[in-house]
């Protein structure tokens, strides 16, 4: 693994001599919340990507930018022959302010890491590895696709594929089991999942109208209460959207969700 770092490393510094070529992309928006029957809030977001690309290898630095430039992710990744050697290079805090869902109360630690991944003559298959040890093996057969990854004690599954006009998706991780079911019917896309939920997506004069119903969440204790906040209860709520996109390239929603009867206005563009 050293010697691959290495290599990419070397691969990564070599490619300056290479035709560069770097792209801009982003979004931005504002948000009118009238909060029901709570006080109004108005919010604003900005984001920005910058992807520069040298040969076989690309640079990828993604920012907040609406208040200060705030590093969201960066990744830095090459190709040597069959194999793809990706880095993660951002070390984000994952721990939330947010009390009531279960996150974490504190930084997981450093995240950042390496994967190697190998186009290997298996078939269709890809065998990935990255440096805490875990092993992804993933291809489409016969139109299923399938990832698994092995970890110590935890392992992954993740498997979808088109059936008689539904989209299936199915994954386990560490011995859970979820799953999504989409279709289209008359012109609406319709899915639903394991946990309840259902949405409903469908075009209306120009406007894009999207109906999504959560179910229920329970409260339930942290496994580990030290690392994690408890979940707490809450109710079923439905969001009805209406979207439409504009000729000036900005796209106007409005969005209504009965848990708080409140309506969300957002003017939006993206480059």
């Amino acid at each position: 693994m050293k010697k691959l770092i290495a290599l990419f490393a070397v691969s990564a510094v070599a490619s300056t001599s290479a035709v560069a070529a770097i792209a801009l992309s982003g979004s931005a928006s504002v948000s009118y919340d009238d909060k029901g029957s709570a006080a109004s809030a108005t919010t604003y977001d900005a984001d920005m990507t910058i992807t520069g690309t040298a040969g076989a290898t690309t640079f990828t630095q993604s920012m907040d930018i609406d208040a200060a430039i705030a590093v969201t992710a960066t990744t830095l990744a090459t190709t040597i022959g069959p194999l793809t050697v990706s880095a993660d290079m951002f070390d984000e805090v994952d721990s939330t302010t947010v009390t009531t869902t279960g996150g974490r109360k504190t930084d997981s630690g450093d995240n950042r890491s390496v994967t190697v991944s190998l186009d290997a003559p298996i078939g269709d298959a890809t065998i990935g590895l990255d440096n805490s040890g875990d092993v992804t093996i993933s291809g489409t057969f016969s139109g299923v696709t399938v990832s698994h990854t092995v970890k110590n004690g935890a392992d992954k599954t993740v498997g979808s594929a088109s059936i008689a006009g539904m989209d299936v998706s199915l994954t386990n991780d560490a011995g859970s089991s979820t799953w999504t079911i989409g279709t289209t019917v008359a012109g609406t896309a319709v899915t639903v999942g394991s946990d309840k939920s259902v949405s409903a997506v469908f075009g209306v004069t120009g406007n894009t109208v999207t109906v999504s119903h959560t179910a229920e969440r329970a409260a339930s204790t942290a496994t580990n209460t030290t690392t994690h906040y408890n979940t707490s209860q809450k109710d079923a709520y439905t969001t009805i959207a209406i979207a439409r996109d504009l000729t000036s390239g900005a796209s106007l929603s409005a969005t209504y969700d009965t848990f708080d009867s409140a309506l969300t206005l957002k003017a939006s563009v993206a480059f």
